[in-house]
């Protein structure tokens, strides 16, 4: 995630740094991760903290929008690299404010994470919304949740239940809902024949979305949450500027297509809204709640994505709902499973 997302799964209460570490590793993505611990009691949830919870929906669920803006113009590779240009610019003085402070380890795996959870992502989702509606990108989006647990699993030993298991088979059940038999929500492809095959372009960024909040999670320790976000695009950010201005026709399209600063414009508020913004207004909310209570933004994401992809002359169909709601169903067992 920037979005990246920025940021992912949230199941468990938590209250380490390195807790908080992984929430913020995938605000590129566009929903927070929070790997699973032992709960706590619960403080009384406040105003400030509904409104927060709010507004993070919000960001998080107008990304889907604004990645379909963008790529008016630019490519799903010049989208993902802008966005991630973009959001490292925005918090470079902190990633050079922390570079000191991990050790070499540590950043080869910041690295790892960076690569399968921010850069991939961001360019695999962009790719996705060329043939599928951004309303069900949304939807799709909610499967972080499933695979962060499911790779916790597999591979770094994070017990599953049978009740977890049952969360991940019905998030796995709704996703074929909407591939199968949902079509790509296109208002150009109304029966969305092939073009909803590209949601497993967004099953693929989950999955990376699911690894880089593992291996921060038991990889990374010690490292404030905003010094893990700033460091990671500090990793990849440099290559993918380069790449952008060297490899791509970004500038000439910059330079020559009419609409072109306009839609750079949408991505770099996608980039700086579900980034940098939404990583101070999550620890805020993490701080003024619970990180269990800040994963409810995970349900009201693809409401706001698919209220905004209707808005716009999206189809939504009864197919969509129930693979919707079987893979919300889902995060939900998963979120709450012991």
């Amino acid at each position: 995630m920037l979005s990246s997302h920025p940021s992912g799964s949230v199941s468990q209460p938590a209250n380490t740094a390195a807790d908080l570490a992984a929430a913020d590793a995938t605000l590129s993505a566009e929903t927070p991760i929070i790997a699973p611990v032992a709960p706590h009691v619960a403080p009384a949830i406040s105003l400030t903290a509904w409104v927060l919870l709010l507004v993070l929906a919000g960001i998080w669920g107008t990304s889907f929008i604004l990645m379909k803006r963008g790529l008016e113009v630019f490519s799903a590779v010049e989208l993902g690299l802008t966005r991630v240009s973009v959001a490292t610019l925005l918090l470079l003085p902190f990633g050079l404010q922390h570079v000191g402070k991990a050790s070499r380890g540590q950043l080869k795996w910041l690295l790892a994470s960076g690569v399968v959870g921010t850069l991939l992502p961001a360019m695999l989702f962009a790719y996705a919304e060329t043939k599928l509606a951004s309303g069900l990108a949304g939807v799709l989006n909610a499967l972080t949740a499933v695979f962060t647990l499911l790779v916790g699993a597999l591979a770094f030993g994070q017990r599953l239940t049978a009740l977890r298991v049952l969360g991940i088979a019905l998030g796995l059940l709704g996703t074929m809902v909407l591939i199968l038999l949902g079509g790509s929500g296109g208002g150009a492809t109304p029966t969305g024949e092939g073009n909803a095959w590209y949601g497993l372009y967004i099953v693929a960024a989950t999955i990376g979305y699911g690894f880089s909040v593992n291996i921060i999670k038991h990889r990374v320790s010690g490292l404030s949450p905003v010094a893990v976000t700033s460091l990671l695009l500090l990793l990849i950010g440099g290559p993918a500027f380069a790449y952008l201005l060297a490899g791509t026709d970004f500038l000439h399209k910059l330079a020559t297509v009419p609409g072109a600063w306009t839609a750079f414009g949408y991505i770099a508020l996608l980039a700086t809204m579900s980034t940098a913004v939404a990583m101070v207004l999550f620890n805020k909310l993490i701080q003024q709640s619970t990180t269990l209570f800040a994963s409810s933004s995970t349900y009201l994401i693809p409401i706001v994505a698919l209220a905004l992809g209707t808005l716009d002359g999206e189809a939504f169909n009864l197919w969509h709902l129930a693979g919707m709601v079987v893979i919300l169903l889902g995060v939900f067992i998963v979120h709450r499973a012991k």
